[in-house]
């Protein structure tokens, strides 16, 4: 039993002497990054409207800011605003009060009120129809907001897919280069997090408009799309072709 024992050390010993030896051999690797961009028409756009309480003397072309003395209630400029809405046909509940805030006009004077809308739109025509019928006295600014997309969760798993795909064509050609084949995948990791996306989430491509006339002039045509990019980071094992 004693000599049983001995050799059963010995060959433990023997198995951790070798452990260091296996640990020094290190698998080659290649680390690439795949990206892929997914673009999606948005079925539902939120189109933001700030409504701000003026004075008609500002539009008289002659008066100075401290003659300003008429001014037009908020409650005035929204109801503008909603019948502008109305003949655009969108409907009451697609409409909602985002904010509220007052802006003062000369410390201590005066101060005026401002509200600012979040409009549901299925389509970008519709801006157009609102802008034909709004009168834009008393709008601060309107932009695109918020933009979706039904299918989006489909589309992340697609762009994801090609980003990997992306990878591994990139890794090939590198290793191909170098003399070498990709072997297996040793690591996938998401730089942008559960969806792997580093930038251009929802609102991807609404950039703000910053007055009227950016949007009367059609500014909106370069943002009708969400644009999606989607970064994966993966090492591949590298295997030297006379080992295979």
């Amino acid at each position: 039993m004693k000599t049983k024992s001995l050799i059963v050390a010995a060959a433990a010993l023997l198995i951790a002497w070798s452990l260091p030896a296996v640990a020094q051999d290190e698998t080659c690797y290649i680390d690439v990054t795949g990206q892929a961009d997914v673009e999606v028409v948005p079925d539902e756009i939120h189109y933001i409207i700030e409504i701000k309480e003026y004075f008609e003397e500002e539009f008289d072309g002659k008066s100075k800011p401290e003659d300003y003395e008429t001014k037009v209630p908020i409650a005035t400029i929204e109801a503008n605003l909603r019948q502008a809405l109305e003949r655009a046909g969108v409907p009451d509940e697609d409409v909602r009060v985002q904010q509220v805030g007052d802006y003062w006009r000369v410390r201590g004077l005066d101060f005026l009120v401002s509200k600012r809308y979040d409009i549901t739109l299925t389509d970008f025509a519709k801006i157009d129809d609102i802008i034909k019928n709004l009168d834009t006295r008393g709008v601060n600014t309107m932009y695109i907001g918020e933009m979706k997309n039904k299918d989006l969760p489909e589309l992340i798993d697609k762009g994801k897919a090609a980003a990997l795909k992306d990878a591994r064509r990139k890794a090939e050609y590198m290793a191909e280069a170098l003399g070498v084949k990709v072997g297996r995948v040793l690591r996938v990791t998401e730089p942008g997090g559960s969806y792997g996306y580093a930038r251009n989430v929802i609102a991807a491509e609404a950039k703000m408009l910053s007055s009227v006339a950016d949007v009367a002039g059609g500014s909106y045509d370069q943002v009708k799309t969400i644009k999606q990019n989607y970064t994966m980071n993966v090492r591949f094992e590298l295997v030297n072709p006379v080992d295979e």
